[in-house]
């Protein structure tokens, strides 16, 4: 959904204990704005648009806590813009129409203009992208764009070509350093009032531990002097017990992340719903890209059932063009339900690892001749030469099967597909068997066929 704008964009008359320090201790001037130096340089963007007072729609492409969002809020203050936050996690096409007509009754009742911005951008579905073009086309809002992710795959050409797009680099350790050190020191909105001190150690790990994100380096100081009375030391144990903190564990980018995909996957594997649609929300209220889940549920799908179910896969794809669709958080109930689904499949990795047994054989025997009956034979020559010759074609014979040399000379007998006798996979294992003991029985009065450049 989307946010009244504030009357102060950063003090909002909520300026208080409530709010995190990451979000009381933005800069409110230019001058306070640390690192981007390609962006607050002399004649760079800022300084443009601080001469100019106009601002292009943007989108703004770094990782989490860079400062997009604060780049925004410095931008709409330069050019005098009413600021309205918008996140694509919570808010769909109808929200985007509410924003619009009220930046439109603004612009005719007060002659302000209003700066937009979408926080992760790239979570927005197609349909959801297009709702805002006509009205960037025709200056009822200024864009500004926030993605973690590389535009160009995640944001529509339409969209893209009329926004310009923005790299901001990680914060330097330098950067982080600063940013923490204002943090002790601002009595009004950060940590100051408490006369804390820190540690040079506990320092030097916080800004180890943020790599390059000033606002997990905050939060980390947050949480650490929590643990500390007024006047006191933050301590190295009490940052370590902060960076612990599962406040702050989940990063898209980070150890976590990995920790909990994979705990995700290898609950689905062992078939245990609970666990699964736990994982799922962790994910889910992290802020992980919906389309990621689903695309590894497509995976988990081939890899772990197979064709013990064969319509997992169908569920699977089916579940990731419903998050294209629907969008978040609606999208969220279409991966529960392809998520308990899977879960509760029967599991068969034997076509992945008949891949596996394939490939190491490729790598192994390197490139073997097909046999001669099966090569194509679109020329004369070809054909003088025996290729084509003999070969058998299945829909000639009784219930479309034949025997039939289909290997290479030296890998006859080997078997790289071994079907389990779980769910649907056993009645591929028993057709294979019955198949393998079969005779080949010719089909009577067999309609004349046509051959093709390639049989």
């Amino acid at each position: 959904m989307t946010r009244k704008p504030d009357k102060d964009l950063f003090d909002s008359g909520a300026d208080n204990e409530f709010r995190p320090l990451a979000e009381r201790i933005r800069p409110r001037s230019l001058a306070e704005f640390v690192g981007q130096k390609h962006l607050v340089g002399e004649k760079r963007l800022l300084a443009r648009v601080s001469e100019t007072g106009k601002v292009p729609s943007l989108i703004l492409w770094g990782p989490p806590g860079s400062g997009k969002t604060t780049l925004a809020r410095l931008l709409a203050g330069m050019t005098s813009s009413e600021f309205m936050s918008f996140s694509a996690v919570l808010s769909g096409v109808k929200e985007v129409r509410d924003v619009v007509e009220e930046a439109g009754r603004r612009r005719k009742m007060e002659g302000r203009g209003t700066l937009l911005f979408v926080d992760e951008i790239h979570r927005f579905n197609k349909a959801q992208q297009d709702a805002f073009l006509p009205h960037v086309e025709n200056g009822i809002v200024v864009l500004v764009g926030a993605t973690t992710e590389n535009p160009s795959f995640e944001v529509i050409p339409p969209l893209l070509s009329r926004c310009q797009v923005i790299k901001l680099e990680p914060l330097s350790d330098e950067d982080v350093g600063k940013i923490i050190d204002r943090a002790m020191d601002d009595a009004k909105h950060g940590l100051g009032a408490r006369r804390l001190k820190l540690a040079d150690t506990a320092r030097a790990l916080t800004i180890e531990a943020a790599h390059g994100d000033a606002r997990k380096a905050l939060n980390a100081i947050e949480i650490a002097a929590s643990f500390t009375p007024d006047e006191g030391t933050i301590s190295p144990e009490s940052v370590v017990e902060a960076i612990k903190s599962p406040y702050l564990r989940h990063d898209r980018a980070g150890e976590d992340h990995y920790n909990v995909i994979s705990a995700f996957i290898k609950s689905l594997r062992g078939s245990d719903p609970d666990a699964a649609l736990y994982w799922l929300a962790r994910l889910v209220e992290a802020g992980e890209d919906p389309r990621f889940i689903a695309r590894r549920m497509i995976i988990l799908a081939s890899e772990d059932i197979g064709n013990a179910e064969p319509a997992a896969l169908m569920v699977a794809v089916s579940v990731a063009q419903a998050v294209e669709h629907v969008g978040m958080p609606e999208a969220a109930i279409n991966l529960a339900h392809g998520v308990t689904y899977l879960a509760c499949a029967p599991k068969s990795n034997a076509s992945y690892m008949g891949l596996h047994r394939a490939v190491e054989e490729v790598k192994k025997s390197g490139a073997l001749d097909a046999p001669l009956h099966l090569r194509n034979a679109p020329t004369k020559l070809m054909s003088a030469f025996g290729y084509g010759k003999d070969y058998k074609y299945a829909h000639d014979f009784e219930g479309g099967y034949v025997e039939q040399q289909y290997l290479p000379d030296e890998l006859v007998g080997k078997q790289f597909y071994k079907p389990t006798y779980h769910g649907k996979e056993k009645n591929i294992a028993e057709k294979l068997e019955k198949l393998r003991q079969q005779t080949p029985e010719k089909k009577p009065d067999k309609a004349p066929r046509k051959k093709g450049k390639t049989d």
